[in-house]
């Protein structure tokens, strides 16, 4: 049975009462439904607008969590220091976005974490939580 994490960023607890191009789905109905579908594995669902949190979650996580999830928000574009302690725990992750970031402002088309995720999902919405789920199990049952 696999240990999975997964890490909301900034305003995503806002989820269900931001843009419309943020969709109505809540984000305590994402955690419910990525519950639902770890199963049996186990997973711990964390959000933080806080840079500091997110970096001390990921550090906490080392010999703990078998795979992370992370949807790093606005924090996608500009920390260094998330993508440092990624690095730093050597566990694999998959980053995913809500949006299309591409097909959003300029500065949204750069990531800090793509190049050392183990896949990226974007523009998918929830279901993007969903299919990195997937393949975060898909991966750990291959070894």
């Amino acid at each position: 049975m696999a240990k999975l994490l997964v890490i909301h960023g900034p305003n995503l607890n806002l989820l269900g009462q931001r843009e419309s191009l943020y969709g109505k789905t809540t984000l305590k109905t994402i955690d419910q439904e990525l519950s639902k579908r770890a199963k049996p594995h186990k997973i711990e669902c964390y959000q933080s607008n806080a840079e500091h949190e997110i970096i001390e979650k990921i550090q906490s996580t080392k010999k703990t969590v078998d795979c992370i999830i992370i949807n790093p928000a606005a924090f996608t574009h500009t920390s260094v220091a998330i993508r440092d302690a990624l690095l730093a725990v050597n566990i694999p992750f998959f980053e995913v976005h809500l949006t299309n970031i591409f097909a959003r402002e300029t500065f949204r088309h750069f990531s800090y974490l793509s190049d050392i995720a183990a896949g990226v999902v974007t523009g998918l919405g929830p279901e993007g939580y969903y299919a990195a789920l997937a393949a975060a199990i898909a991966k750990l049952s291959q070894g």
